[in-house]
């Protein structure tokens, strides 16, 4: 359940706090006051696009938080992604955007915005003013009935999504296989030439690597061989300002007094160690540059088996490792067209039988959906005569298409309704008005809560169309929603604003020649006002709050 909202330097907002509870939360205000600001803020936290404007003017940064209690359901889809609540059992979503970046933190740990949009929707399901378009696409119809049918089709469907992902491959070979017999032929004398040129090749792991090194020495064999000569002269022992001789003569000199102080004993050891050190290096740099001699013919032999590999590379991969992986593909490939018609026949029989394991898959699920789309269609028939549907049918019709089978299986769906007697069944797009589907999804909404586990629902004016008795109807529904739900709702409608537990008002002010958007919640005479001011406009009478008294009664007694 969604518990608070904190947003400082978005938009309007300078800075505000709202504290939800459980049940019907409703949202009003003016036209312009700042309403979906608040529900902006709340996708903003959860991941949604982020833009410098939205910072208030003259601030560095804008900042979201959102503070949910969590239930064992929700604490165990956090383990998902690695993350735990804070020690009372809270989890607190941060987000701060900065003209140049935005960090979003879940319990004080930085996370993507993927994260957070997959975690958002185990959170919060939000309905949009324009979300009810949807429906009129058969992919989301398609997409509620699996939200319906999930417990039972769940784990069908990722079994289904696995072997037609199989399927596709082994497709792919099938098309990659069919060749005339000339062009056949073609590719096998292309293949059989990379193949012989890489094989007799004969490349070794890591052999361009050592012979650039052995090319670089030799390259620069005549530098090298200057400077360590100079360090040979003065590391040796044939000149009297030499290092040796230099070392050899402080030591003579040394030995005349270490008798005198342990500490020069010490010393003298010392520089014996650097007198032996010294005889080494210069020793091994003697040796190095007898080594260093070398033929012109080894010279121009690497070089020319660097200029080979390197050509290879050019043509099949920019290291040893991936000449050679493009060999063995080339093999296989090569004894694939070798052995075309026994290999052709067998990787058809495996293409006719995963397509079989695949449609069978999709025929289950198939059957699945056909059972609760009855279900779900009575179900949803139910809840539209309760939003003042009169005389509704309403059926979700299956289409199979075994020839468009995919990761979803075979279904088409069609939501189809008649709204008045006589009628025929028509798809939604045919005859629903705003209105209507507005009504719709907020029945679908209260019939797939009875399987969601998710917490809290937020409706941005899915009023939209509606008036009057069907405007009751469906205040009633969003207070019955209310029961198993925590609801948070903006709304134009005095019916629906009547019908909240908790009730807010979002007001615009200007303080100091800047406009400012500023949330309160209200209590009882306040209440009465705004719902005067949603009855009657700019002039309020008394009349019209008695009206209003009279629509908080009645809206206790219907929730009762």
């Amino acid at each position: 359940m969604l518990q608070s909202l904190h947003v400082k330097n978005l938009a309007l907002i300078d800075e505000s706090e709202v504290n939800f509870q459980d049940g019907l939360n409703i949202l009003t205000g003016e036209t312009g006051a700042g309403k979906s600001i608040l529900i902006g803020s709340i996708n903003l936290a959860l991941g949604g696009k982020a833009d410098k404007d939205m910072i208030r003017t003259g601030a560095e940064y804008g900042y979201v938080e959102l503070v949910f209690s969590t239930n064992t359901w929700l604490r165990e889809q956090l383990k998902l992604f690695d993350l735990s609540t804070e020690d009372d059992g809270t989890l607190i979503i941060q987000r701060k955007i900065m003209p140049q970046k935005s960090v979003i933190k879940v319990c004080g740990e930085t996370v993507t915005l993927k994260q957070v949009k997959d975690l958002a929707s185990f959170l919060i399901d939000i309905h949009g003013q324009h979300e009810h378009q949807s429906l009129l696409h058969r992919s989301k119809q398609l997409q509620i009935l699996d939200e319906f049918s999930k417990q039972e089709i769940q784990d069908l469907k990722l079994q289904l999504k696995s072997q037609v992902q199989k399927l596709l491959l082994l497709s792919d070979k099938q098309e990659s296989m069919q060749l005339d017999e000339n062009s056949r032929n073609r590719e096998m004398a292309l293949l059989e030439f990379e193949i012989r040129e890489i094989e007799t090749a004969d490349l070794k792991e890591d052999e361009d690597l050592n012979l650039e090194l052995q090319y670089r020495k030799m390259l620069h064999s005549k530098k090298i061989m200057e400077v360590l000569s100079f360090v040979y002269a003065l590391t040796g022992a044939d000149d009297k300002d030499s290092g040796k001789e230099t070392i050899g003569r402080a030591l003579r000199e040394l030995k005349t007094v270490v008798n005198f102080d342990q500490f020069l004993v010490e010393k003298e050891q010392q520089l014996m160690e650097l007198e032996t050190l010294l005889f080494d290096f210069n020793h091994e740099i003697a040796a190095y540059m007898e080594d260093l001699d070398f033929e012109q013919d080894e010279f121009a032999k690497i070089e020319a088996r660097l200029n080979e590999i390197n050509r290879l590379k050019s043509k099949y991969g920019s290291s040893i490792v991936d000449i050679s992986n493009y060999l063995e593909k080339q093999r296989e490939r090569f004894e694939d067209l070798c052995d075309y018609e026994e290999r052709f026949k067998k990787l058809l029989i495996e293409v006719t039988k995963q397509q079989e394991l695949c449609l069978k898959l999709a025929e289950e699920i198939s059957n699945i959906r056909r059972s609760n789309a009855k279900i779900l269609s009575k179900d949803l028939e139910g809840a539209l005569l309760d939003l003042n549907f009169l005389n509704v049918k309403f059926e979700i019709q299956l289409h199979s298409r075994p020839e468009r089978l995919g990761e979803n299986g075979f279904d088409e769906v069609d939501f189809v309704i008649s709204t008045n007697p006589g009628e025929p069944m028509k798809a939604l797009v045919q005859v629903a008005s705003g209105g209507e589907l507005s009504r719709i999804m907020l029945a679908l909404k209260t019939v797939l809560a009875e399987k969601d586990q998710i917490d809290t629902l937020i409706f941005d004016e899915i009023d939209a169309g509606i008036s009057g008795k069907t405007a009751w109807k469906v205040s009633e529904k969003m207070a019955e929603l209310s029961k198993k739900h925590q609801i948070i709702s903006i709304t134009h409608l005095p019916q629906i604003a009547a019908m909240a537990d908790h009730h807010f008002v979002i007001e615009k002010k200007v303080e100091d020649l800047k406009t400012k958007t500023e949330i309160t919640k209200l209590e009882e005479e306040p209440i009465i006002e705004e719902l005067s001011r949603m009855l009657g406009g700019e002039l309020i009478t008394e009349a019209v709050r008695n009206n209003a008294r009279e629509m908080k009664t009645q809206a206790n007694v219907r929730k009762s």
